[in-house]
Order: C-alpha cells, then sequence, then structure tokens
C-alpha cells in the first residue's frame, strides 16, 4: 500500500545530530515518502538543532533540567510532539527514555535504533560490552517503540564484523556508519505504506517479519547488503 502524500516525521534528539543529518540527507538525495517536518529536544545545546535550523526546519526545546519532576518534562514533551502531527516519530540519539503515555499516544508510529543485535546487550555501553565479550560481531537494530527498554519489535539489523584489534573507537565508527545508512530505508518503508506494526508484531509488505531483515556492512565500498529473506517472513 503505498500513500499519496509524503508522511510528516517529527524527529527527536539530544546531541550532534548526525543520525539526524543521516535521514535529512537521504531525504534530500533520493524520491522518499517521508519529509522531516519538525526536530525537538531536550537539550537547548544539541547541535542537532543548529543542524535543523540551517535546513529551515522548525525546532522545538523541552529543556529536561529546567522542569522541578520528570512528569512535567514528559508531559511537555508528549504535547509538544502531539502539536507536530507527525505520522512518524523517530528517536535518533534522544536521551530521554519515553515514558508510557507517549509511548501509548504514538504506538505503531514511534520508532528506535539501537547499537547491538537485539535483543543482544540492550541499553548503555554496548560496544564496551561486546568487547569484553569476545564477540566475532555487532551491529545496530531499527525497531518500534514500547514499554520495555529497547524490547520493540525489531523490524531491521545491520551487521558490522569485528575485527581483532578493534577498541571502542573504531568499532562505534563503522557501526554509526552502518546504522546512519540503514535508519532512512527503514523509515522509508513505513512512510511508503510498506512497513507497519499489528498485534505487537512488525509486517513488511503485508507479511509478519519473523525475523528482522539483515543488511551486512562492507566496510571496504561502504555498502549495506542484504541478506536472503526466504524465511524472515511469515
Amino acid at each position: 500500500m503505498s500513500l499519496t502524500r509524503k508522511q510528516r516525521i517529527c524527529v527527536l534528539l539530544s546531541g550532534s545530530g548526525t543520525t539526524f543529518a543521516a535521514i535529512l540527507d537521504y531525504q534530500q538525495r533520493h524520491q522518499t515518502h517521508f519529509e522531516i517536518t519538525h526536530v525537538v529536544s531536550d537539550n537547548p545545546r544539541a547541535q542537532g538543532l543548529d543542524r535543523a535550523r540551517a535546513h529551515n526546519i522548525p525546532t522545538t526545546v523541552v529543556p529536561y533540567k529546567q522542569f522541578a519532576c520528570r512528569s512535567d518534562f514528559d508531559q511537555e514533551l508528549l504535547d509538544t510532539v502531539v502539536a507536530c502531527a507527525p505520522d512518524l516519530v523517530v528517536l535518533a540519539g534522544f536521551m530521554r527514555i519515553v515514558d508510557s503515555a507517549f509511548v501509548a499516544r504514538f504506538f505503531n508510529k514511534l520508532m528506535n535504533i539501537h547499537p547491538s543485535l537485539l535483543p543482544k546487550y540492550p541499553g548503555l555501553n554496548t560496544y564496551e560490552r561486546v568487547l569484553s565479550a569476545g564477540e566475532s560481531r555487532h551491529g545496530s537494530s531499527v525497531h518500534f517503540v514500547n514499554n520495555v527498554l529497547d524490547g520493540g519489535p525489531v523490524i531491521a539489523q545491520v551487521v558490522v564484523l569485528i575485527d581483532n584489534n578493534d577498541s571502542i573507537a573504531t568499532l562505534s565508527a563503522r557501526v554509526q556508519e552502518a546504522e546512519r545508512m540503514l535508519y532512512p530505508v527503514v523509515i522509508d518503508w513505513f512512510c511508503d505504506g510498506r512497513l507497519t506494526l499489528q498485534q505487537g508484531q512488525a509486517h513488511l509488505d503485508g507479511k509478519p517479519l519473523v525475523t528482522p531483515r539483515i543488511f551486512h556492512f562492507d566496510q571496504h565500498h561502504g555498502e549495506l547488503h542484504l541478506e536472503s529473506t526466504k524465511s524472515s517472513t511469515g
């Protein structure tokens, strides 16, 4: 089902905005089914806000540190994003856990990217943890958001091989390069009507995703290669 108008995307970020910039670059270079219409941040000094303003994208700051209690911040964040009237809310380096009311309001249209091959290594410090465990591969996962931290239905993953001499810095650089290529593709699936969340399960092209779509990162050519999809949909 292809949608007739470009879908409105609200991006939430807290820092440099490099993931946001990758999504925007993809939007500008391709015939996408989406348009970033608003950027919201909890951090008034976030460089991502400057990136958005440079492209005349409206921005709003909900400054976390200025709220006396977390519930007030959560309510203001919810009200702000609702006012943006998004078709999809994209978490792109947003360093606050959205509360259950936010998840409920944007259920089925709230997406995140996490630097691990979920369900392995949810939470923080994934690069340090994966290297300490002696893993041979790492990567990132794009998933719908639910009330479990990094526990929503996984849509797609990009696999990055770990070198014997990798450090946190070298591994994170490759994973971040790969995930910035993956995230816009998955966003466009959703905005083209190909990707949905039904009864708690991701569906692609009308079929349930039994396993995530797997991409492999070719670091020498800076490309993603899709793994065979024969068994990924039911």
